[in-house]
């Protein structure tokens, strides 16, 4: 007797289970070919990215070997290219190579480059504000001591990644057209900053020596 239960039992659950398919069929087949396509779609997109990365890397190699050749030139034409297509790191670390590789010849296409880098709202604040630093640092040569303030010294504020550094930019300015109490308010800065890099530490306080004697007596 059990056994006839457990059949009929059986019987109801194929019976509905034959509803449910047959109700739901068009739905359950849609949703199966999406999850298909979706995986399928992918690995073609994972190995497109690959694809990109792998090309980006060879030809910022090539940019590389470009410049040691000494061909500027081509250098900066193949990062430029990287810089266009490749993956976002490829393309920032071409940004920044091609800034670095104009610079000498062109520090005003150089510095354009950083400017570009650091008005890009989608790279990383950090990165942004390196490219204002080596716009500084390029910018410092002109003597121009209200564009130099104007670029480093937010950048010289508590709390920013690169303050010490543009710190000593900011005393070499003041130095060099003979501003000395400048100098030694941000050579102070970086001495008594705990975290300032030892190298740079060391350099301000040489610098700040040569601060104090240049002082007339008295101050």
């Amino acid at each position: 007797m059990a056994d006839i239960f457990r059949e009929i039992d059986e019987e109801i659950r194929r019976d509905k289970a034959a509803k449910v398919w047959a109700r739901y069929q068009t739905p359950i087949i849609a949703l199966a070919i999406l999850v298909a396509a979706a995986a399928g779609g992918w690995r073609a997109y994972d190995f497109y990215r690959i694809k990109q990365a792998q090309e980006a890397g060879a030809k910022y190699e090539t940019a590389l070997q470009q410049a040691r050749d000494g061909k500027s030139a081509d250098a900066e034409a193949t990062l430029g290219e990287v810089a266009k297509m490749g993956p976002a790191g490829y393309a920032m670390l071409a940004r920044f190579r091609a800034a670095s590789e104009s610079a000498p010849r062109d520090p005003d296409g150089a510095v354009k480059i950083y400017d570009a880098i650091a008005a890009d709202g989608t790279i990383d604040g950090s990165l942004r504000d390196l490219a204002r630093l080596r716009a500084g640092i390029l910018r410092l040569d002109k003597g121009d001591a209200g564009e130099t303030q104007r670029r480093l010294e937010p950048l010289a504020q508590a709390g920013q990644p690169y303050r010490n550094s543009a710190r000593e930019l900011l005393a070499m300015s003041a130095f060099k057209r003979g501003d000395l109490d400048a100098a030694g308010r941000w050579l102070d800065m970086i001495i008594v900053d705990a975290q300032a890099p030892a190298a740079i530490r060391q350099r301000a306080e040489a610098l700040q020596g040569l601060v104090t004697g240049g002082k007339p007596a008295g101050k």
